[in-house]
């Protein structure tokens, strides 16, 4: 009995969510062998906005093809991976000082517990949907390139 909780809590662990996720991101990166046939095409069949322009005619674009989800998602792994000091260190240079203060003192007002479960919940949530990003688009490129039966 205690086995089956720990599996469904493993399930929903942190380290399992970025395991999955870098699985998938690895998964299609080791699929896609040609990235540049991924440019012009969505990733989801409907991911196109309506935009009005100043006249009021519509628009429509979308607002990633598959080739900007692919660099994406290659990124945040490796941000995963490797550490994002890189990343922290170029928001860094975005903040003023009176923004970090403000940071810092919003730390010591808030309950860090559930400051902390708040954005481990939010990290889970992303990089389960980043998964399936990932995922998809592995199985989109499949489909484009006539190969959807792979792996199955």
């Amino acid at each position: 009995m205690m086995q089956i909780a720990d599996t469904y809590n493993q399930k929903h662990s942190l380290f399992n969510a970025m395991n999955r996720f870098i699985g998938a991101v690895n998964n299609m990166d080791q699929t896609v062998m040609v990235p540049s046939l991924l440019r012009d095409v969505p990733l989801d069949m409907e991911v196109k906005d309506e935009v009005h322009n100043t006249n009021g005619a519509a628009n429509y674009y979308t607002r990633r093809d598959m080739h900007g989800y692919y660099i994406l998602l290659k990124s945040i792994r490796n941000d995963i991976e490797w550490g994002i000091l890189q990343g922290d260190d170029r928001k860094k240079d975005k903040l003023s000082t009176m923004d970090i203060s403000r940071l810092e003192d919003a730390d010591r007002e808030e309950d860090l517990e559930k400051l902390f479960h708040y954005h481990l919940a939010g990290l889970h949530t992303v990089l389960t949907k980043l998964t399936r990003k990932a995922n998809v688009l592995t199985n989109r490129y499949k489909e484009e390139i006539g190969f959807a039966d792979w792996g199955h």
